[in-house]
């Protein structure tokens, strides 16, 4: 309650991206202050131990994550872990510095508890990001997510420079060529130009000797068959997962009156991608079964929201504009919905429940998914 009277009498009447920025200082400093973290740490309190997982080759205390788009520059991870995520991505980041498209770029849309951004990336590059991932604590599981340089000539080289900056210092790997906000970018989600760009990260990595977990993020507006061409070049190329689904540009996403404002264009997130987020999860399962992990994102507001995403085969779950509107708290709050839900479906742990709407909708128990115990 005191965080919705906040966010409606206070946030809203801030421009969206310099509260954005005002959050991510606060988390900032938080991080800088041990007695002031410890303290947020022990009210956020630890996840149930119930919702452990191992995926990736990682311990987590919980399934749900961070978005990429968060913490683009790698300043707020260790505050968002003290909040209760169970793993924060940050960027996306870009192999040189880069300052995005003009603003205004983020629109609040709470009568649609969506966010529209138009960000193009702005981050300080990857040298400098590095610098940051090299001096966390390893409190918190962090993923890195790469993206292009808007003005790189050759966007191979261009997504390896990044790689072999940040994988090191990471503890995953996220190859994102579904932003709309880019220009061309989304091009790269077809198979050919994809395979090609994988195939380079992965043999940069392997001629560095960083071995690392390696997704791919796509967006939610490919069709059907698109999204399995993908799932089967990421079994092709035995890359670890899949990340599911970025901001949608389907102008049906948004309301009329949201979608006809000419201020208001870019990329949907929340409640308006949320059905084709699950649709997209849903396809990949079917598809790879239990040898991908799949980190699902995309209108994920509740505790219910993520449960049905793990139940439909996700690994993990990410979420972002829920939090936003969700407020500090949030994460705690979903944490214990799902402690109880998992008591009152007789789930013992999280491979109880991962894919049991699928593989076992009456039995409420899995085999094992890959990397996932």
């Amino acid at each position: 309650m005191i965080w919705r009277a906040l966010f409606a009498l206070v946030l809203t009447r801030i421009d969206a991206e310099r509260a954005h920025r005002l959050g991510n200082r606060s988390l900032e400093l938080l991080a800088r202050v041990p007695p002031l973290l410890a303290l947020v740490r022990r009210l956020a309190g630890r996840p149930d131990p119930r919702l452990r997982v191992r995926a990736l080759g990682l311990d987590l205390p919980s399934p749900l994550g961070v978005a990429a788009g968060l913490d683009k520059e790698a300043t707020a991870f260790t505050g968002l872990g003290a909040l209760g995520f169970g793993f924060v991505e940050i960027g996306t980041v870009t192999a040189e510095p880069q300052a995005g498209n003009d603003p205004p770029r983020v629109f609040r849309i709470p009568r649609e508890r969506a966010l529209v951004n138009r960000m193009g990336f702005p981050n300080p590059g990857a040298a400098a990001v590095a610098a940051k991932l090299r001096a966390r604590d390893g409190s918190v599981v962090v993923g890195a997510n790469i993206g292009k340089t808007k003005v790189a000539e050759d966007a191979e080289v261009d997504y390896v420079a990044s790689a072999r900056a940040l994988a090191p210092l990471s503890d995953y790997l996220v190859v994102n060529v579904s932003s709309p906000n880019t220009p061309g970018l989304r091009d790269m989600q077809a198979v050919a130009p994809l395979r090609g760009l994988l195939s380079a990260i992965r043999a940069a990595l392997d001629a560095d000797g960083v071995a690392i977990p390696l997704l791919v993020k796509i967006a939610p507006d490919l069709a059907d068959e698109d999204v399995l061409a993908v799932a089967d070049l990421a079994l092709e190329l035995e890359l670890d997962g899949i990340v599911a689904t970025n901001t949608t540009i389907d102008p049906g996403a948004l309301s009329r009156l949201a979608a006809g404002d000419p201020r208001v264009a870019g990329g949907a997130s929340g409640a308006p991608v949320r059905t084709r987020s699950l649709e997209v999860l849903r396809l990949l399962r079917a598809r790879v079964g239990h040898r991908l992990v799949l980190v699902s994102v995309g209108g994920v507001e509740g505790a219910d929201d993520v449960w049905e995403r793990l139940s439909a085969g996700a690994t993990l779950v990410q979420a972002y504009t829920g939090f936003v509107y969700g407020g500090p708290g949030w994460p705690r709050r979903v944490h214990a919905e799902l402690a109880r839900r998992m008591v009152s479906e007789g789930a013992g742990s999280m491979a109880d429940v991962v894919g049991r709407a699928i593989d076992h909708p009456s039995a409420g128990s899995e085999a094992p998914v890959r990397g996932v115990s």
